[in-house]
């Protein structure tokens, strides 16, 4: 990488880190503590406050997609944190549980992944941009695995309505970092043409990345329905899971390290990504093995099974959105990545409200069942994607190449 494409990459990990730290804090407490406002003995409620937040994001992705490629990255990031603190904000006031599902629905309507994304496109080259994307998608597992060990901690100290203002001030941060350490737009969105929608919409290329994403995202979600009382039953205490996910996390960055960037450069890519979403099949087959049997389950059989699971996750994190920014047209990159990020919204989205029935109506043998064949289809659609050719080497240099889109 050059040291335009370090700071890139580092400074919008950055600000990803920031806002998904506030997020995935709420997480392991929430139905819990929610459970204390004014309303909150509906469990339904409960639940509309936790899955709204995707929902408003997976319909603003587009707009704020399209927003990027017409008036610029940062002008449209800063825009979506300002937003996303307000509604931090307002969440942290709530006196009951109405103002909160209005607080969390205001922190979906800062959607910006796809203009963070996008503006780490335009600023790496194809041949280092995986390894960007990598870094970004590490940045998101780790504070998700330091969530999970602060928000018990957290919420004992400042309560819920403090966590969520913690959230809000880390959105400030990350204003801070677009205006003072991420680097200069290299491309001057006012002059080029703009991205329609139709025009990623019609890559098939595209939409099976789109289709991978939905998929990915609603797995990940489902399986924390069920994984935590798995976990309880095999004689973990809920305040100590934090010692398998952790450990997961980080050795799973370490493997992905180790095996997605050299095979990538060797033109291995295509088997790496069927092989990642193959593992997340085998994963959930021993999932479902682990929900069925009469017998106790060990605490290590969990552990390598959550190991392998994040394994593929990181892999599949990391390339796909490489690989969907490859396949867009440069002028169309925002457009390409909103249609991208609301597949992975609606995918949150989905896997918890329809996770959360699953294990109502047919207990977690059933959602395992429902996890595996869409991982099943998924390879199925995928199996037929070819891997981007390698870009001829260039000399390196401070700003990024906007190279031709790749078939993939």
């Amino acid at each position: 990488m050059t040291a335009i494409e370090r700071r890139a990459s580092a400074s919008l990990a950055a600000i990803f880190a920031l806002r998904m730290l506030g997020l995935f804090l709420v997480l392991p407490v929430f139905a819990l503590e929610a459970a204390k406002y004014p309303g909150g003995d509906d469990p339904a409620r409960i639940g509309l406050a936790m899955g709204i937040y995707g929902l408003t994001q997976a319909l603003l992705q587009i707009p704020f997609g399209i927003a990027s490629d017409h008036w610029g990255r940062k002008r449209v990031i800063i825009a979506g944190l300002l937003v996303f603190a307000l509604g931090s904000f307002v969440a942290a006031w709530a006196p009951d549980l109405g103002w909160l599902i209005a607080g969390r629905a205001l922190q979906g309507a800062g959607a910006i992944s796809a203009a963070v994304t996008a503006l780490l496109a335009d600023a790496t080259r194809d041949e280092v941009r995986t390894k960007a994307m990598a870094l970004v998608g590490g940045s998101i597992a780790l504070m998700f695995a330091l969530s999970l060990v602060i928000a018990p901690m957290l919420v004992g100290h400042i309560g819920l309505h403090g966590i969520f203002a913690l959230t809000g001030s880390l959105a400030l941060a990350g204003i801070a970092v677009v205006l003072w350490w991420a680097p200069p737009e290299p491309l001057q969105h006012a002059s080029r043409p703009r991205g329609r929608i139709m025009e990623v919409l019609n890559e098939p290329a595209l939409l099976r990345l789109d289709f991978g994403v939905f998929v990915l995202h609603a797995v990940q979600l489902a399986m924390w329905m069920a994984i935590p009382a798995l976990l309880v039953g095999a004689g973990l205490d809920k305040t100590l899971h934090w010692q398998i996910y952790l450990p997961a996390v980080v050795a799973s960055l370490v493997v992905m390290g180790v095996t997605l960037f050299p095979l990538e450069k060797r033109g291995y890519l295509r088997a790496v990504f069927l092989g990642a979403v193959g593992l997340i099949l085998l994963v959930q087959l021993g999932l479902l093995w682990a929900a069925s049997t009469t017998t106790s389950v060990s605490l290590s059989l969990l552990g390598v099974l959550l190991f392998l699971f994040f394994c593929g996750f990181n892999i599949l994190e990391a390339s796909q959105p490489s690989l969907a920014s490859r396949l867009a047209p440069a002028h169309a990159r925002g457009a390409a990545l909103g249609v991208y990020n609301t597949l992975q919204s609606l995918g949150f989205f989905a896997g918890g409200a329809v996770g959360g029935w699953i294990i109502k109506t047919h207990g977690p043998q059933g959602l395992f069942v429902v996890c595996g064949g869409l991982m099943l289809v998924w390879l199925l659609v995928a199996w037929p994607m070819r891997a981007p050719s390698r870009p001829a080497p260039v000399a390196a240099r401070g700003d990024a190449l906007a190279g031709e889109p790749v078939k993939l």
